[in-house]
């Protein structure tokens, strides 16, 4: 917890150019402003440029340039890692850019980089639209969208970076350059999956298909006596599902939500939430024998409007709490993952944390390698462990521990991959593990190329010393 003060930055040689607003630390608003999702990440910036456009943004990263400021990257705020905000230096903050348009005809979106997915999500799906988002709506797209992105739609339309046709990118020089397959297609090829290391995406442009807007979705649970069976049944089970059909696996107690009846509150469940892109009857018949596998404790699996569905989970990772993720790629559950994910979860140190577990394959799998800076496509399951914790728990260390040993256990049975998206603060050998270190020296020629001076650096860093 960082609580001391922080000088503030001159802001002279900026305010005469820039049209939103600037938070200085004794400023109204500075406090909000600098919280994040993780409420665990308590930073004090020496200023907060919160931008209203492009022009803003350019003369936020000419204005860091020319002070030499250590600069951090505000879309969503809900990287675990907390890289949106810093000590110090100066924060560029996209928040208030939230323009989007919906071509429905053409089947395109544009976006700015402060919309949230559940904002995205409102705006497509008054035209029965979506493109592959994430599986919480107050996360934002520019983070999501950078490290790959993977969501309900991603075995049946790709990952989110599948889906994106063009960028508006301003460089680390403080140069607006489109990056498309036909304009500036290297740096194109390295916002796909690469994370905020090679500029400031002003505008997205992704790709719509027809979802819903009633889809088959929710969640099924189940008591943790029952995991075993469940899990081996399971994993049979998607051998042969087909792309229309995205699941994850859910180890927790369960959570006092609405939707959950009460006297279940924190008894240890699995949960298989099941998602069907395609034909509410098509859907019904698929999931017919994953609902006799064992007694459910509640089956919420049923017709609802899509956005509904991206929204449910939206309770249990509030604005706030402290969170610290593990992960782990695999390429399949094996009977050993299924003994770690057993033992660990009966070892939770608090009742608000969980382990997620994402099926792959489908659309994601079938694009080439190399296409894009996204890695591991070729593997069946990404694992993330969750610790949460609210903030007047003490015992922190306690819930870190879990995570670190539960993923120490599973890193056993895996490859060593990890999907940038759901690393914390863990280093540069974590950080070429999510990509491999082939596609990782092409990142480290690319970020020469347009940061040489690493300026994008709090971020799951690419650094261009390699």
């Amino acid at each position: 917890m960082n609580t001391g003060a922080r000088p503030a930055i001159d802001d002279a040689g900026l305010r005469e150019r820039f049209a939103g607003e600037l938070l200085r630390p004794e400023d109204a608003g500075y406090d909000a402003a600098r919280a994040i999702w993780n409420g665990a990440i308590d930073r004090r910036p020496g200023l907060i440029a919160r931008c209203s456009g492009t022009a803003d943004v350019i003369a936020a990263v000419r204005f860091a340039r020319e002070r030499n400021l250590l600069v951090a990257v505000r879309g969503g705020g809900h990287n675990v890692a907390g890289t949106a905000v810093c000590d110090g230096g100066l924060v560029i903050d996209l928040s208030a850019m939230k323009g989007i348009r919906v071509d429905p005809a053409a089947g395109r979106a544009w976006a700015q980089p402060g919309v949230l997915w559940g904002e995205l999500d409102h705006e497509t799906q008054a035209f029965g639209l979506a493109t592959t988002g994430g599986v919480v709506t107050h996360t934002g797209i520019s983070g999501l969208t950078l490290g790959g992105g993977i969501g309900w739609l991603h075995r049946k339309h790709g990952l989110t970076v599948d889906n994106l046709l063009s960028a508006d990118v301003v460089t680390a020089d403080g140069r607006l350059l489109m990056a498309s397959e036909d304009e500036n297609p290297d740096l194109f090829w390295g916002l796909r999956g690469g994370g905020g290391n090679f500029g400031i995406v002003t505008s997205f442009e992704y790709r719509l298909h027809p979802v819903g807007p009633t889809v088959l979705a929710g969640p099924i649970f189940f008591s943790l006596d029952d995991a075993p069976k469940v899990i081996r049944f399971y994993r049979d089970f998607i051998a042969s599902v087909p792309d229309e059909y995205m699941s994850v696996l859910n180890l927790r107690r369960a959570p006092a939500v609405p939707f959950i009846p009460e006297e279940l509150h924190g008894e240890p469940v699995i949960t298989v939430v099941s998602f069907f892109a395609g034909s509410i009857e098509a859907g019904e018949e698929l999931v017919r024998p994953l609902r006799r596998v064992a007694t459910p404790l509640v089956d919420l699996l049923e017709p609802k409007p899509y956005v509904m569905h991206q929204s449910m989970f939206n309770p249990t990772v509030p604005h706030g709490w402290h969170y610290y993720w593990k992960s782990q790629e695999l390429a399949e559950l094996t009977d050993g993952v299924v003994e770690v994910l057993l033992e660990h979860t009966r070892r939770i140190t608090s009742p608000l944390s969980y382990t997620i577990i994402f099926q792959l394959g489908g659309a994601m799998s079938r694009v080439e390698e190399d296409a894009t800076a996204c890695s591991h496509r070729g593997l069946g399951h990404n694992v993330n462990v969750n610790s949460v914790w609210t903030p007047d728990d003490r015992d922190a260390e306690a819930h870190i521990a879990w995570a670190r040993d539960f993923h120490a256990d599973l890193e056993r049975h895996g490859p060593g991959a990890v999907y940038v998206n759901f690393l914390g603060d863990e280093g540069h050998d974590r950080v070429v593990a999510a990509y491999g270190e082939a596609k990782y020296e092409r990142l480290v020629a690319l970020k020469r190329k347009y940061d040489p001076q690493n300026a994008f650096r709090l971020n799951q860093n690419i650094n261009p010393e390699g």
